[in-house]
């Protein structure tokens, strides 16, 4: 086996926290390697970056998610007795519960409840001086999939969940204060879960069939016992969560529209497939999470270092989207890229890679994908708003990343 590189100095966490997302691949650059150790935290890691490094951590039950992220992290987006956390048989089983609600008929339903609340939003927005779109698309987001979930909210439900889920993924990166916030809104929405999942298995809860709040209810892992009540609300927050946090990639797709306005006559013009190519776009070039985390399961030798059982590894997913050696011009912002891309799981990689079903891949890539093709048709076919003066700068230090600005517009008007 040969030595790995390794970063200097002790420990890293400290620069990790200053540059962000330009951590992992900055040291891949410097060192001239696809993979280096250091330590965070005071525990030693291995980091690894590109599409090779990929294919090696998505081989299924190669890795285990536990251990694998801070305490805080892991209680904001998935905490204890979670799908992710498991492994094995009981993972594909809790997973295919998640899987089954991804239909195509399930998502269509789920995007035509976001377009009919974007749509109910329009004549406020034309009232008002100026709208900051990223929190408008939060609420909308959040009312919409807890409607289709089956979990209706009333106005003032709505406000707070969307203030307690907005928490959640803004603390999710974050040591302090904004960590800290998170976890206490955590809590409170935890006990409204648990209060649904308990009304769903009473009758008090009209949740359709089919719906996330009824399958979660009903679900059996493979030891024939349904999910105990606080399990079963981890879980229900575990489908509702992430679809919330999709209003980053809607605000991206909105930036993206604004600082690349060539892109714009094709998509009012109704071509699908570029819609797609433009998402997936979006997705490549725009920050969402930095890495995953996984502790190894199965030993396995790869560029001359061999990954004992336990150890640490994190998966660079923002550098690997950034890498040259897959994306041509990298830092080019050019949809038709995807007119010859392969569709491999290995380097579109913005949450993360592998397959669905066996591994630990986002369930729900498929919701944010049309999510944000609806998001994109109504801002160019549905509507017309000017972008004002503003700091769009995007920190990468700041981690999740958002424009600083949250995105204004104004003058908004319906009509294509």
């Amino acid at each position: 086996m040969t030595t790995i590189p390794r970063e200097r100095g002790f420990d890293s966490t400290l620069a990790l926290l200053r540059e962000g997302y330009a951590f992992i691949p900055t040291r891949c650059r410097r060192l001239q390697s696809d993979i280096f150790a250091t330590r965070l935290m005071l525990r030693r890691v291995v980091c690894m970056s590109g599409k090779e490094a990929a294919s090696e951590f998505y081989r299924p039950d190669r890795f285990t998610r536990r251990g694998a992220l801070p305490p805080t992290a892991l209680r904001l987006l998935q905490d204890e007795g979670s799908v992710a956390l498991m492994d094995g048989g009981a993972h594909r089983r809790r997973k295919a519960m998640f899987m089954s609600l991804m239909t195509p008929e399930g998502i269509g339903r789920l995007a035509d409840a976001t377009t009919e609340q974007w749509r109910a939003q329009l004549p406020r927005w034309e009232r008002a001086r100026s709208v900051v779109l990223f929190p408008e698309v939060r609420a909308i987001l959040c009312r919409a999939v807890c409607a289709w979930a089956g979990v209706p909210l009333t106005e003032r439900e709505a406000e707070r969940r969307t203030r307690e889920f907005g928490a959640m993924i803004d603390g999710a990166g974050a040591f302090g204060p904004r960590a800290v916030r998170g976890l206490l809104l955590r809590s409170r929405t935890e006990r409204w879960a648990r209060a649904r999942i308990a009304a769903a298995r009473a009758g008090r809860l009209d949740a359709p069939a089919g719906s996330a709040a009824d399958v979660i209810a009903r679900h059996r892992d493979a030891d024939g016992e349904p999910l105990d009540v606080k399990t079963a609300a981890v879980e229900l927050l575990n489908v509702l969560r992430p679809t919330v946090a999709v209003d980053r990639y809607v605000t991206f797709a909105a930036l993206a529209l604004h600082e690349h306005p060539e892109c714009r006559p094709r998509l009012e013009g109704g071509d699908d497939a570029y819609l797609e190519w433009f998402v997936h776009e979006v997705r490549r070039s725009y920050p969402f999470f930095p890495a995953v985390g996984g502790r190894v399961l199965q030993e396995f030798d790869w560029r001359g270092h061999h990954f004992a059982r336990g150890a640490w590894v994190m998966l660079d997913l923002y550098g690997t989207l950034h890498d040259a050696r897959a994306w041509e011009e990298p830092d080019a912002f050019r949809p038709e890229r995807f007119a010859r891309w392969d569709g491999s799981p290995f380097d579109l990689i913005p949450q993360g890679g592998g397959g669905f079903h066996d591994d630990h891949r986002c369930a729900g890539e498929w919701i944010t994908i049309e999510l944000m093709k609806r998001a994109v048709r109504t801002l160019t076919r549905e509507m017309r708003y000017d972008v004002p003066p503003q700091d769009l700068r995007i920190d990468l230090s700041r981690m999740p990343a958002i424009p600083r600005s949250r995105f204004v517009i104004a003058n908004v008007r319906r009509g294509g």
